[in-house]
């Protein structure tokens, strides 16, 4: 008999703060379509800080070490965020930047998918400034992405509602899901 594969935990950041976020609701829309081994648990970007090196050395922030630490002890990360001036959220840069220091950055080759619900590009210009952010710590992106353009006509009272995007979500997390298991059975941290 095979041996069942350990349950895995993915976190997930919303680049939006907004109430009624529809980079929320796509990270809402990828917890109900998880495969039923997987939590992903959404982590609030609210009380950070501005990244401010002068806090840093005088030790981490209690919302940043939360952070970090939830980030820690996922086996991978979904990203979402809106396209603000080509380019991604300050808010979302920010949790990058406090996540992406010191030796033990917990971003270092970690499995990660990304995720934009935007006007007419789908979030394209921030995703790819997104991967251009991720470099820096060698994170091991999911191929693709998934995009929603219009997404205020796809998103009701908090919901995904479009079928197609649904499907497009499910199978981005089922594939950051075979990304971080092939990376386990290869022996590759």
């Amino acid at each position: 008999m095979p041996h069942p594969a350990r349950p895995l935990t993915l976190v997930a950041l919303s680049g939006s703060l907004r109430r009624g976020s529809t980079n929320t609701a796509l990270l809402n829309a990828a917890i109900a379509l998880a495969p039923a081994e997987v939590r992903i648990v959404r982590h609030p970007l609210a009380d950070l800080p501005f990244y401010d090196g002068d806090l840093e050395a005088a030790g981490m922030p209690a919302p940043v070490r939360r952070l970090r630490d939830a980030v820690a002890g996922a086996d991978g990360l979904l990203l979402a965020s809106p396209e603000y001036n080509h380019s991604t959220t300050a808010v979302l840069k920010n949790a990058i930047d406090w996540l992406s220091r010191g030796p033990d950055s917990p971003l270092d080759r970690l499995p990660t998918a990304l995720f934009s619900a935007a006007g007419g590009s789908g979030g394209a210009g921030a995703q790819a400034h997104l991967r251009d952010i991720l470099a820096h710590n060698r994170v091991r992106l999911l191929d693709g992405g998934v995009r929603v353009p219009g997404a205020r006509h796809h998103v009701l009272d908090g919901d995904l509602v479009s079928e197609e995007h649904r499907a497009s979500v499910s199978a981005h997390v089922d594939g950051l899901v075979e990304l971080i298991r092939q990376r386990a059975r290869a022996g590759v941290a």
